[in-house]
């Protein structure tokens, strides 16, 4: 029974956050690792895309619900997260158009697109902050949970509980249908082949007719769906605050170098590599040691939660000393 009841406690505090935070990760990278495969740049704006994109969808939920529109158990920000990915898909074409389109016409250095991009995230990370405020914000209205720790108790006779939030389940089910989307799109459509065309060999892509601003524009849009939904996920799971966005533009990034930058699956398997080493480094094993028979003096937790960020960037210099290509080198789009 003790076997049992370490093994919920491993998987309710352990496997089931990492998870969802895991998929939200995971959709996050991919939104990097596709502008990076893409159109060549690494862009450091998509921590603050998220955000921004996280804070519209707030809006048009808080509008949905004084007009008394709801999913019932489910979050209404689910509705509202059509329009929080068209008003932020938007923003980011007026910025392509604005700011990036003249770097790719004088053929600027990536390293420059990079520097554009710190100041595109300075820029939106004050349009969000004006559009909604730097107050921590929750907005997952409708059913928070699948299973409660009564519940379980009662079902199970066990002493140890174990919860599942909605927004935990929903997470992992959005995340796996946007995934799939993703790559039905790359591999059966028209304008998917294009970008993959693009992303192997430009200059080919260009001689074979696939119109480059299409290809661009398309990128963006879809970047800006991953970001949006990536953002909205964890605001959700967690909560809004316009500043987490921008801390957590480093695990995102871990995640699609670890996985090996432009390589979508890569940017996947890197988001849930990045979020159980973070759950795990700072979770405090004492609890599941006491199960198992050893009484610890300490709480067996090697980082404090404030440090969880640090776990993404030691993973990350140890990849880029030991594999700079990433775990999943190969094939990208």
């Amino acid at each position: 029974m003790d076997l049992l009841n370490a093994l919920v406690a491993i998987l309710n505090y352990v496997v089931i956050p990492a998870t969802a935070y895991g998929a939200q990760l995971a959709l996050g990278a991919l939104g990097v690792t596709l502008i990076y495969g893409i159109l060549r740049f690494s862009n450091f704006a998509h921590g603050d895309t998220m955000a921004f994109g996280t804070a519209v969808t707030i809006i048009v939920t808080w509008g949905l619900q004084a007009a008394g529109v709801s999913l019932g158990p489910l979050p209404t920000a689910l509705l509202a997260l059509p329009f929080g990915i068209a008003i932020t898909a938007a923003l980011m074409l007026a910025t392509d158009r604005v700011i990036y389109r003249y770097y790719r016409k004088v053929h600027a250095a990536p390293v420059i697109l990079v520097m554009v991009s710190v100041g595109v995230m300075f820029l939106m990370n004050g349009i969000t902050r004006l559009l909604i405020g730097v107050d921590e914000i929750r907005f997952d209205d409708g059913a928070r949970f699948l299973i409660t720790a009564r519940e379980w108790r009662d079902w199970t006779g066990l002493a140890e509980p174990l919860t599942l939030r909605s927004t935990q389940a929903i997470t992992v089910v959005v995340a796996a249908v946007v995934v799939w989307a993703l790559f039905w799109f790359l591999a059966k459509t028209r304008t998917g082949k294009s970008m993959r065309a693009f992303s192997d060999n430009e200059d080919l892509a260009l001689l074979s007719g696939i119109n480059p601003n299409r290809v661009v524009a398309v990128t963006w849009i879809i970047a800006a769906a991953l970001a949006t939904t990536a953002g909205v996920l964890y605001g959700l799971d967690k909560s809004f605050k316009a500043f987490n966005y921008f801390q957590l533009l480093l695990p995102v990034f871990a995640a699609a170098i670890v996985g090996g930058l432009g390589n979508p699956l890569g940017a996947i398997a890197g988001g849930f590599i990045i979020a159980f080493s973070e759950v795990g480094v700072t979770y405090a094993w004492k609890k599941v040691a006491g199960y198992l028979g050893y009484n610890a003096d300490g709480l067996l937790q090697l980082l404090s939660t404030e440090y969880k960020f640090a776990v993404s960037f030691v993973i990350l210099i140890i990849v880029l000393l030991f594999k700079p290509t990433g775990l999943f080198r190969g094939k990208s789009f």
